[in-house]
């Protein structure tokens, strides 16, 4: 068998784009400038306009530029750093927590949510929804999974629904004691109930931080958060010097 000369390998003409591109955003556009339409970009760098998707797209991704409803392609201000280490070792809504609660229903559970806190499928448990803000701009959007036997304290007509259950959930999942935590970060596309709260396009690239709480020996609770991958830097504080960034 012979061998693959990747230094060889001719290099996408989407990517050549996305460098000269990038290099115009640093010369002739300021942040937050709407950016021409595809037809006129694409007629300015002599390229398909299929092409020119794929190049911004990339862009997208690595933070450069953000697709806003109702305004367009803007070139995108610097990453806003965001710390989800778990140093902080606390329950959600504890201390200095940066989430704003939204709501909160009684519903089941997604498959994969339900193995996580080893339930049955489709076993309802309580989602918290929360919204995370900084410096003045959502950056993540949170759905949080609790088993009933996690509150079992919680008296249903004290927390009928909306920010008030969410709140009575949170209070009562802070009478346990917190064993720990862990968290894994994989990349995404914004579901479209994630895009409308971030103002974001559905099925635009975002990074989903799924969160363990553990108490007594299981899972208490679950958190998916979906953050905004053109505006995010994701930052593990003292737990591991590792960060998402462009």
């Amino acid at each position: 068998m012979g061998t693959t000369q990747l230094e060889a390998a001719p290099e996408p003409k989407y990517w050549h784009l996305k460098t000269v591109i990038g290099e115009a955003l640093d010369s002739d556009f300021a942040v937050g400038e709407i950016l021409p339409n595809e037809r006129e970009l694409a007629a300015r760098f002599g390229v398909a306009r299929a092409t020119l998707r794929q190049a911004l797209e990339q862009l997208e991704l690595e933070g450069r530029l953000q697709r806003r409803r109702g305004v367009g392609t803007t070139v995108a201000p610097p990453r806003v750093g965001v710390d989800v280490s778990t140093t902080q070792h606390s329950w959600p809504g504890v201390g200095e927590d940066t989430w704003q609660s939204v709501d909160s229903a009684a519903d089941k559970a997604p498959a994969a949510v339900a193995r996580l806190l080893d339930i049955e499928p489709g076993e309802h448990v309580h989602i918290v929804r929360r919204l995370r803000v900084t410096e003045g701009q959502p950056v993540a959007a949170e759905l949080l999974y609790v088993p009933s036997g996690s509150v079992p304290g919680l008296i249903e007509t004290d927390a009928a629904a909306g920010t008030a259950r969410a709140r009575a959930v949170l209070r009562e999942l802070q009478q346990l004691a917190l064993d720990g935590q862990d968290r894994s970060v994989e990349l995404g596309s914004a579901r479209a109930d994630d895009a409308k709260e971030l103002d974001r396009l559905p099925g635009a690239p975002v990074l989903v931080v799924t969160t363990r709480y553990l108490s007594g020996g299981r899972t208490a609770a679950v958190s998916v958060a979906t953050y905004r991958a053109d505006t995010c830097r994701l930052t593990f504080g003292d737990s591991g010097d590792l960060a998402i960034a462009s």
